[in-house]
């Protein structure tokens, strides 16, 4: 019987992934501290071990990772409530259904509404200088075009594990009771309902965007074994004859801030994110031959997940380079003087999970902030003024959906 590859297997078999080596298999749980330490630490140890080098999460030596609440201080802690929520990718992962938090409460109007935005931004903005502040010495000391960004995600922050166990970390951390020592289990899920891609579709004329481009391309996630704490994307466009070629090589976008917020009275939640990404601009003869055949041997195929395949043998090259993920999207940009907003449609592979995902999704790059953060001076000028002025944008346009609750 001829080899079928197990993205394309369509028998009952291929609900369940292929045996994978244990040091493949990457380590989903991983705790967050929910009080005002930096949480990066733990997760800093996790992605550069050697059990999870090719992981495509980095986080900096400096970095700091935060959860909290909006307005969690005129929050009754007993009105916290865990709901379960079908998501097929996170149950397979985790072995049961992700938690939502709701609060039985009725939404702030008025002046206590807008605290809510000018909190955030008063809680972030210290963070957020250090961060910058630690990421200019790194990208200072390296070699390759670095881009520094910072930017908005939107979609809902899901709790796993034990029901009763989450909700008392999450009542002590509103409380600042939390020990160090107890941890609780959280995902920001970017994946939005389409009634929000339409909503935000639909807004986007009517606060000064522009639309900027429509795009569509493969992303070739490959491991370098002498890069192993890299994972390489190969970001590729089609030819005119139906071949890839490609348009651009990254490392792994590396985090410096991460600050999730859960947005109670709003239809989604908020990231805050503050990135490097490094681009390849050189590669040696090695790199370069081997990059280039794992890319002509790519086939586009629409009916298998992640949009591409190969022939058997092909997925990798002269044993140190083998390809450990793909991607297939499409998306419009949009962009005013202060924004650039992405709505991306996006197809997903993991060749080391046998695990794929069709997802919407919506970003925003806070395009002066980021130059500001990157080339202005923090110490005399802080971005106070350019922090406040974006949450509010966000708070009052970005967040919500379904205004029967708004």
């Amino acid at each position: 019987m001829a080899y079928i590859p197990p993205h394309k297997r369509h028998s009952k078999d291929a609900e369940k992934p292929s045996p994978v080596p244990e040091s493949l298999i990457p380590s989903f749980k991983r705790g967050l501290h929910l009080g005002s330490k930096p949480g990066g630490q733990g997760r800093r140890e996790n992605a550069n071990s050697s059990h999870n080098r090719s992981s495509k999460i980095i986080y900096a030596p400096h970095s700091i990772s935060r959860w909290w609440l909006a307005g969690e201080g005129d929050l009754n802690p007993a009105s916290f409530h865990l709901e379960p929520v079908s998501c097929e990718i996170i149950e397979k992962k985790f072995g049961g259904k992700p938690l939502a938090l709701t609060v039985g409460a009725d939404p702030p109007v008025g002046s206590a509404d807008e605290r809510l935005w000018a909190s955030i931004a008063e809680r972030i903005l210290p963070d957020l200088l250090a961060c910058a502040g630690s990421a200019r010495n790194e990208i200072a000391s390296e070699n390759e075009e670095i881009k520094l960004s910072f930017v908005a995600r939107f979609g809902k922050i899901l709790f796993h594990g034990d029901p009763s166990d989450c909700l008392n970390s999450i009542t002590n951390a509103t409380a600042a009771k939390l020990d160090a020592r107890n941890q609780v289990h959280k995902l920001f899920y970017t994946n939005v309902p389409n009634e929000y891609m339409e909503e935000i579709q639909r807004l986007v004329p009517t606060i000064g965007f522009d639309f900027e481009s429509a795009k569509e391309h493969y992303h070739v996630k490959v491991f370098d074994k002498c890069r192993p704490d890299s994972t390489i994307s190969c970001k590729c466009t089609t030819t005119k004859g139906g071949e890839l070629e490609i348009y651009k090589i990254e490392l792994n976008q590396v985090r410096h801030l991460v600050s999730d917020i859960s947005c109670l009275y709003k239809d989604v939640d908020l990231r805050l994110m503050l990135s490097s990404k490094r681009i390849v601009k050189t590669l040696n003869d090695e790199e370069s031959d081997g990059l280039g055949k794992l890319i002509t041997s790519a086939i586009i195929d629409p009916d298998v997940k992640g949009g591409l395949r190969w022939p058997l043998g092909k997925e990798f090259v002269a044993e140190r380079f083998n390809i450990v993920g793909v991607w297939h999207t499409e998306h419009k940009a949009y962009k005013n003087q202060t924004f650039k907003l992405k709505l991306r449609h996006a197809d997903r592979f993991d060749h080391k999970t046998s695990m794929g995902e069709v997802a919407d999704e919506v970003s925003l790059k806070l395009l002066g902030l980021s130059k500001h953060l990157r080339d202005g001076d923090l110490d005399i000028s802080p971005p106070i003024e350019m922090v406040q002025e974006a949450l509010k944008i966000i708070w009052d346009h970005f967040l919500s959906y379904n205004h029967s609750r708004c």
